[in-house]
């Protein structure tokens, strides 16, 4: 019998703007907060665009069209999974300050904050950086 899932914080790191790293980075928070793990977003950056309500700012945008026709899920569904899962999404106020994005445009939820939670709320748990 396997033990149960670790209730160890993995906080994911977003500092690029590109489609593949975003929606692996949901890829990442939605299994594992699936798995009962708990989870964190900390987009910072360029990766800030990936939690505006419009992403299409990401590099290679029209990606999402092609995954979706392979039967992937797009970067919608998984941040709507994250979202259900209770996954934790954060946007570096100073990544936004750099990008020129009005935290008006930011998902419903997210947080603005600085690094400095993000790495407290990381403690010694599992950092992933994309």
């Amino acid at each position: 019998m396997s033990e149960p899932p670790s209730s160890e914080l993995i906080s994911v790191l977003l500092i690029s703007g590109t489609h593949d790293r975003a929606h692996y980075a949901f890829v990442i928070a939605a299994g594992a907060a699936a798995l009962g793990r708990r989870v964190q977003v900390f987009a910072t950056n360029a990766g800030c665009h990936a939690l505006l309500t419009d992403w299409s700012g990401l590099v290679d945008s029209g990606r999402d069209a092609v995954l979706r026709a392979r039967g992937v899920g797009g970067l919608d569904e998984l941040r709507d999974a994250c979202v259900e899962l209770g996954v934790v999404l954060l946007a570096c106020d100073a990544g936004l300050r750099a990008e020129a994005i009005d935290p008006g445009r930011l998902l419903s939820g997210v947080t603005v904050s600085g690094v400095a939670r993000f790495l407290s709320d990381a403690g010694q748990g599992q950092i992933i950086s994309l």
